[in-house]
């Protein structure tokens, strides 16, 4: 059973949590006791029904201001699918949540609300969708109750959305009338929309093709260990482990280690106990190689017919996540994957206001800001643009004096 990554981005009072607990509680997705407690909380709906959005309120100072600020994580799944929710805050100051929720997101729900329309928060929620490479777009005009469920203000709504959308080359956007408070077209159809046609928003996440990147093509493993037990029973045994980061490899394959450069053939694959002939993006694995080859923790065995970038001046799109400003005088630390090394701001390009999508000069970067700078590194990268994988192109800064993660990195291009 494959999984779906995804996440939830909307205004404030958009409705977010409210269609996440919707969700859950229509799919049989709540453990009883979860159920005993939403059942007896004081928190209700207008209607008097069960206030959902319960469900995914984890922090108190979210229960007590009525917003999310944290990325809220849900697991459940269905007879055709297993899915891995991330519910991300709407707020501008938040971006930086929204951004790590995002990430690793194989789709984008974004709620509108039918009586407002696109709005600013609409906009920039896209633009990070765009900047961040997510594959599939759901725009969920949610509230069509309130709006007497109406097929002109969806239309309304939807040509809009189609226009801005054109500007961020967004591709695969699906547009789903629902009412996540009534329960219309979020796991059952609604009787009240006959004119809408579509799936229900459980129906099309539940079928929507997830791209898992398997073939060799960008086949990336960074080495996390090096095993070599030395005893008298595996005197010889030399395996490299770690996690397939994108594509897959096979038994036989030409590989090449980097930054080394050298190369070898696989001779076997061992996962667990079994040794199966070929591995693909997400498995913990380790490889065997033909020839005995010097390499260490942070090197990375790459398809020989088809290899990263390799540069230490890099352009990279930056999403600040620090408190304090960047420093562009001091040393930072880049960790790609299991590699660290010490880098620096070379150049700052621009800045991107978000809610306008302009472009602006700065000398600095703040919180939640984001825009593309170069960066130059002490030691070369093995890389992939960002474009062309996600997995491979993109990277975290640390602060060394506190070790925080204070930036996330999206590479674009090589510095020439």
């Amino acid at each position: 059973m494959n999984i779906l990554k995804f996440f939830t981005a909307g205004s404030v009072d958009d409705g977010k949590s409210t269609l996440i607990g919707r969700l859950l509680y229509d799919t049989n997705s709540i453990l009883a006791d979860q159920l005993e407690a939403l059942q007896q909380s004081n928190r209700k709906n207008d209607d008097g029904t069960i206030d959902l959005a319960i469900l995914t309120d984890g922090l108190r100072a979210e229960r007590e201001q009525g917003i999310t600020i944290d990325v809220a994580y849900k697991y459940f799944q269905t007879a055709k699918r297993k899915f891995i929710i991330a519910d991300t805050p709407g707020h501008i100051q938040y971006t930086r949540n929204m951004v790590t929720g995002a990430s690793t997101a194989n789709l984008a729900i974004i709620l509108v609300d039918a009586r407002n329309g696109v709005v600013e928060q609409t906009i920039r929620h896209s633009y990070l969708v765009s900047l961040l490479g997510v594959s599939h777009v759901v725009i969920c005009v949610n509230k069509m109750d309130m709006e007497g469920y109406s097929e002109e203000v969806f239309n309304t709504i939807t040509e809009k959305y189609k226009k801005m959308a054109a500007k961020l080359n967004l591709q695969d956007i699906t547009f789903i009338p629902v009412s996540a408070l009534k329960g219309d077209n979020i796991v059952h159809p609604s009787a009240h929309m006959p004119w809408y046609k579509g799936d229900s928003l459980l129906d099309f996440l539940e079928t929507v093709e997830v791209n898992s990147s398997q073939t060799s093509t960008f086949a990336r493993m960074p080495v996390q260990w090096v095993i070599r037990p030395q005893t008298d029973a595996l005197h010889d045994y030399r395996g490299y482990a770690g996690r397939v980061l994108s594509g897959a490899f096979k038994v036989n394959d030409r590989v090449t280690v980097l930054p080394s450069g050298s190369s070898s053939v696989i001779e076997k694959i061992e996962v667990f106990d079994q040794a199966p002939e070929e591995v693909t993006a997400g498995m913990s694995v380790t490889l065997h190689l033909k020839d005995n080859i010097d390499i260490s923790r942070g090197d990375v065995l790459v398809n020989s017919s088809h290899l990263p970038q390799r540069s230490q001046l890099i352009e990279a799109d930056l999403c600040w996540m620090d408190n304090k400003p960047m420093d562009d005088s001091i040393t930072y630390f880049l960790q790609h994957n299991s590699k660290v090394t010490k880098c620096k701001i070379r150049e700052i390009l621009h800045k991107v206001n978000i809610n306008t999508l302009e472009k602006e000069d700065t000398h600095e970067f703040k919180l939640n800001d984001i825009g593309r700078v170069v960066i130059k590194t002490a030691d070369e990268l093995a890389f992939d643009l960002y474009t062309e994988n996600k997995a491979n192109g993109s990277a975290i800064l640390i602060d060394g004096r506190t070790n925080l993660t204070v930036g996330a990195l999206m590479f674009r291009a090589i510095v020439e």
